[in-house]
């Protein structure tokens, strides 16, 4: 009989420990603040590496160039700023605007003929909306606008044409991500595709076609 209270004692003291440790560890938890909402704004900074075409005959076309005289990738800078204004459920909707510029060149190759050394430079600039997933500490997002853009595609050494500098009505589509490491410091990526307007004829040639153009870009967020 002794044998068997004292391990119901003992049960009962294990039990009651096992309770203590439960509720002191899920007193911190209860005490936790809720996760910060996303905002109250946000200013990004990246580094791009645009995708320009490179097997576009009627680009090169456009620029009385050949094919293997298009630079293909590039590098340039993005910057954003965006404000958030509006939570719905998982939502949050943001409005801003970016500015993103990128130029890419091509020099002779060793061993191929008649390419020349060309200079390709992309710029826009275009208010965006944006839906936005996640807590202050980090989140996703979907965004889009529409705005103007330039695109000078030139050999080196020649000065811009009418088609360079024409201002072209581009619509700009992607998403991304920030995650932040401080409370006001966070790494950040974006994917965006930019919808380019076909160009104006310049000098008898062909203005520059309907185009798509891919540009990614990885930084820091700053809120």
């Amino acid at each position: 009989m002794t044998s068997t209270m004292a391990g119901v004692r003992m049960r009962i003291v294990v039990a009651s420990l096992v309770l203590v440790i439960v509720c002191l560890c899920a007193g911190p938890v209860a005490a936790q603040d809720p996760p910060p909402r996303i905002g109250p704004f946000v200013i990004d900074l990246h580094a791009t590496v645009p995708k320009f075409p490179t097997e576009d005959v009627d680009l090169a076309s456009s620029r009385g160039l050949n094919l293997s005289e298009l630079p293909g990738r590039g590098l340039g800078v993005q910057i954003g700023a965006h404000l958030y204004v509006l939570r719905l459920k998982a939502i949050t909707f943001g409005v801003g605007g970016e500015l993103v510029t990128g130029t890419a060149s091509q020099a002779p190759q060793a061993g191929v003929q008649f390419v020349r050394p060309t200079t390709e430079r992309f710029t826009s600039i275009a208010p965006q909306l944006s839906f936005n997933f996640g807590t202050g500490n980090g989140w996703s997002y979907l965004s889009g606008g529409l705005g103007q853009s330039t695109w000078s595609l030139k050999l080196v050494g020649h000065d811009d044409s009418v088609q360079d500098l024409d201002r072209l009505k581009t619509i700009n589509y992607g998403g991304g991500g920030r995650w932040f490491m401080k409370s006001h410091l966070a790494f950040s990526f974006d994917v965006r595709f930019y919808a380019i307007n076909p160009g104006i004829a310049d000098q008898g040639r062909p203005g520059s076609p309907r185009t798509r153009l891919l540009i990614i870009g990885a930084g820091v967020s700053i809120k």
